[in-house]
């Protein structure tokens, strides 16, 4: 009944209009939050996504919101010169009584919503390769409806996110410390870890030397931040903008692979059926490589497979970080989940590397 009250009271200072019927929790995230809600209003339901942002996570949330209303606007621009209407192609967030979009409740919490897309859906996980190359589309678009956005403009709201000489330092320094005592008993991963450092840290070194240009990232392309059209099954919308800072393409490619691409969940325990599925792999390839082709570099289209490796690697050992530091990040629903995760995705790095070249020849096919 509290929560609900919180959720109504957050509604009201978004100024939402018509009759409160109900809420339901979705729970695809790791992160933040997350509720559906729906008012009745002129003689329908009206569906709006109202979010608890994890202030644990992102520390300066008025950044992260500076960020998504800066790239959703220029998006929606870009989109309305194209068509008539971008209602249904970007998310629409809902400014509070204040003027912001966002709001502080008196606990402290930081909340905000947006317009839900109707007829819309999206997909934890799809078997359908038409879907998966639709998926690579979008994410290819993302990309290249921000390709002239100023980069210098964005905050940056996770410092170091995907800089891996950083990101296996903190390991080490977890490893070190076994905050939890959770270490012992689990020497294979650390060492599985350890041993990718110098492939999965080459992406950073090649960008800090100048040889990839930094771009307007998503940096969270899981398929379940696309949002589908029910019936055509075509693309509408990127959503989850949180993650939205400086990045690289590889990086944006990569996390997507390493979700859609596995044959499992990313915390399956049975790790014989483990691995990268490359039919999907070829799909999403198309979709994305044939979107944005012509606006990459030489180094970028080279790079892409080492961007599913490396963020397999560097996404496994972030799971395994929050594992012996006592699940202080990833949100999880049992003692071990993060274990399976970094688990998992050891095995999945390992195969990909294993079928390293196929990857980059499929990627080298949609170039031609």
């Amino acid at each position: 009944m509290k929560e609900e009250m919180q959720v109504q009271e957050a509604c009201a200072r978004f100024g939402i209009q018509g009759e409160y019927k109900s809420f339901e929790i979705i729970n695809s995230g790791h992160i933040n939050t997350t509720y559906q809600v729906t008012f009745f209003r002129d003689g329908q339901d009206k569906r709006y996504i109202l979010q608890r942002v994890n202030t644990y996570v992102f520390e300066k949330p008025v950044e992260v919101m500076e960020n998504i209303i800066a790239v959703t606007q220029y998006i929606r621009q870009k989109v309305k010169e194209k068509q008539a209407t971008a209602k249904r192609n970007v998310l629409h967030y809902s400014q509070a009584t204040d003027g912001r979009y966002y709001t502080y409740m008196e606990d402290g919490s930081f909340w905000r919503c947006y317009r839900y897309i109707d007829d819309s859906v999206c997909y934890m996980q799809v078997d359908d390769l038409s879907v998966v190359e639709e998926a690579g589309v979008a994410f290819g678009e993302f990309q290249l409806y921000l390709a002239d956005f100023p980069v210098s403009n964005l905050n940056i709201v996770i410092p170091h996110f995907h800089n891996t000489v950083q990101r296996y330092a903190t390991f080490k320094a977890s490893v070190e410390k076994d905050a939890v005592g959770r270490a012992k008993g689990i020497e294979d991963e650390i060492a599985g870890y350890l041993a990718f450092e110098e492939k999965a840290t080459q992406l950073y070194r090649l960008q800090s030397q100048g040889k990839l240009p930094l771009r307007v990232t998503h940096n969270d392309t899981k398929i379940s931040n696309v949002l589908f059209d029910k019936d055509t099954h075509k693309h509408l919308s990127v959503i989850d903008l949180d993650t939205v800072m400086p990045g690289l393409i590889a990086t944006d490619f990569g996390d997507a692979i390493r979700i859609l691409a596995s044959r499992t969940d990313e915390d399956e325990k049975d790790l014989e059926k483990v691995g990268i599925n490359l039919e999907k792999y070829k799909a999403f390839t198309k979709g994305f490589v044939n979107t944005l082709k012509m606006r990459m570099t030489d180094t970028e289209k080279q790079t892409l497979a080492l961007g599913a490796f490396t963020m397999t690697a560097e996404c496994g050992m972030r799971f395994l970080t929050d594992y012996l530091d006592g699940d202080k990040y990833f949100r999880v629903h049992y003692p071990t989940q993060n274990l399976d995760r970094a688990r998992c995705h050891l095995k999945l790095a390992n195969d990909m590397l294993e079928h390293f070249d196929v990857m980059q020849k499929i990627v080298n096919e949609y170039l031609d």
